[in-house]
């Protein structure tokens, strides 16, 4: 199973959502194998590590992103990768818009996968204070738990 995060940058929120699953993973299901990267559909970023609110707030949670560089979405990333989870409409609508597709139905808003989340994306806190980061987090975190849960599922049925 391979799961790609996807945001606009990528250095806020999909390499946050990164960190957040792999912690989950490590905790409730470690024995699970799972590639798990990020991206970004914009080049703004391409080669940079994380914003430093957001390895901040990750830190704060015991969470390191500090190693993960920026990169944006390839070509070759809709065959790759199983799941494809953008963060908010205009990134699913931009990865559909540059997929073949046939890897339409790989391309999911992250959100879905959270139950009884307050909001139906996770918005981008690069603007905002310190605040919108752990707002961010709040969200990765409840998306994580109901997306491992889906990926164990996808597991039992292979």
């Amino acid at each position: 199973m391979r799961l790609l995060f996807v945001c606009m940058g990528n250095i806020c929120r999909s390499p946050s959502a990164e960190g957040v699953f792999r912690r989950v993973l490590a905790e409730r299901a470690p024995d699970v194998a799972i590639e798990i990267d990020s991206a970004g559909t914009h080049d703004y970023h391409v080669g940079n590590p994380p914003d430093r609110r957001a390895i901040e707030a990750a830190r704060r949670r015991g969470i390191d992103i500090t190693s993960l560089r920026a990169r944006q979405v390839s070509s070759d990333d809709f065959a790759r990768f199983d799941l494809i989870l953008a963060m908010d409409e205009e990134n699913v609508d931009e990865l559909k818009r540059r997929a073949p597709s046939e890897y339409h139905g790989r391309i999911r808003l992250l959100m879905e996968f959270a139950a009884n989340a307050p909001l139906r994306y996770v918005p981008d806190p690069y603007y905002g204070g310190p605040s919108g980061f752990e707002q961010v987090l709040d969200l990765l975190e409840e998306a994580a738990e109901g997306l491992l849960e889906e990926v164990l599922r996808r597991q039992r049925r292979a």
